[in-house]
């Protein structure tokens, strides 16, 4: 982390409340490995998880699980891992695009260049996205742990921390949720 990316010390942690979608026809509780390390690097770092929840690829009921949470005022993020790659099955971004308030572009650019850094060429087959969502932060994540904990380590987890500078998605959340 750069000098310029260090959380000064003058402002208090804001803990957030995240939920976490996992998006598989095959995935248990017992293999959510993907969903499990979005639950460990969330709490690391002092945010509380309000639910996990484990959906098959199916576009009707992922839209209803985020159309739920998103009208949940007690959920302030919602990671979702799994569905965002170029097969049939995959359909977690048209799951949530009606929902989409304001795209976030420069999350799922930021994540493939990233990405390209250590899987080369075939990070263009990942759909990662971000957007605002009626007031809360929708962040969609590929299914592999991998994806899972570059989006997290080096995007997400600075971006929800109101300490980072010179910005940060958590500072802008009551204002964002006060133009609902």
């Amino acid at each position: 982390m750069s000098s310029a990316q260090q959380p000064p010390e003058s402002k208090a942690f804001l803990p957030l409340a995240i939920a976490i979608l996992t998006v598989s026809d095959s995935r248990t509780p017992a293999t959510d490995k993907s969903g499990d390390k979005i639950a460990e690097l969330a709490s690391q770092a002092g945010h509380r998880i309000a639910v996990h929840r484990i959906i098959a690829d199916d576009a009707e009921r992922l839209r209803a699980q985020l159309r739920d949470w998103i009208a949940d005022p007690a959920i302030d993020v919602i990671i979702a891992t799994g569905g965002t790659g170029v097969t049939g099955r995959d359909v977690t971004p048209e799951a949530l695009a009606p929902l989409v308030s304001k795209p976030i572009p420069g999350f799922g650019e930021l994540f493939r260049m990233l990405s390209y850094q250590e899987i080369g060429t075939s990070t263009i087959q990942s759909r990662a996205e971000a957007a605002i969502c009626d007031g809360t932060i929708v962040f969609l994540l590929p299914g592999s742990t991998g994806g899972v904990r570059l989006g997290m380590e080096a995007i997400i987890i600075p971006q929800l921390d109101i300490r980072h500078r010179p910005c940060n998605l958590s500072e802008l959340l009551p204002r964002i949720r006060h133009e609902h």
